[in-house]
């Protein structure tokens, strides 16, 4: 018995390995989103999939799985589809999400290219939902944290004018 704990021999075979459903938490965020999904109606969104646009070849991956994925990198600040394609081979909770379905980086890319009005339609209505669910607040914070060396010019001033337009914009 030494000093330090020691970990589990990796070569070590498990009895009975435990499930991905198993591993991901009953109030996991990962959980939510695919209840959020599954309540969505695809079709009246018209979401547009590589199959939609072309009639050969493989079956298309799901809009919802999709969808799901895009959330998730969304809500963990990942914007980089080929982030995305890695968190689905290496992250338990994408595993779980994914059911071992691996899209690419570019059908992950394509999905998001294809559909901006869409996503735009649902991020509003995710956020109204959970803003209703009191999970966020919806008070505006903005910080500008610029470091100018004393030639600032009003293309790099953030004005409180402009943000409220902005907002306006969102809305």
């Amino acid at each position: 018995m030494g000093l330090y704990k020691q970990g589990l021999n990796r070569k070590q075979q498990l009895m009975f390995p435990p499930s991905l459903e198993e591993l991901v938490d009953e109030n996991n965020m990962v959980r939510a989103i695919e209840a959020y999904v599954n309540t969505l109606d695809i079709s009246s969104l018209k979401l547009k999939t590589k199959k939609s646009l072309i009639k050969d070849g493989q079956p298309a991956f799901h809009p919802k799985l999709l969808l799901k994925i895009y959330i998730y990198g969304y809500l963990n600040k990942i914007r980089s589809s080929r982030k995305l394609e890695t968190e689905i081979s290496r992250n338990i909770e994408m595993m779980w999400r994914t059911q071992g379905l691996t899209p690419s980086y570019k059908t992950i890319a394509n999905f998001r290219k294809n559909n901006p009005k869409a996503l735009q339609t649902i991020f509003r209505e995710f956020s109204i939902l959970i803003k209703d669910l009191k999970l966020i607040t919806g008070d505006l914070v903005a910080v500008d944290g610029a470091y100018l060396r004393a030639n600032a010019s009003k293309n790099t001033l953030i004005m409180k004018k402009t943000v409220k337009k902005d907002l306006a914009k969102i809305d």
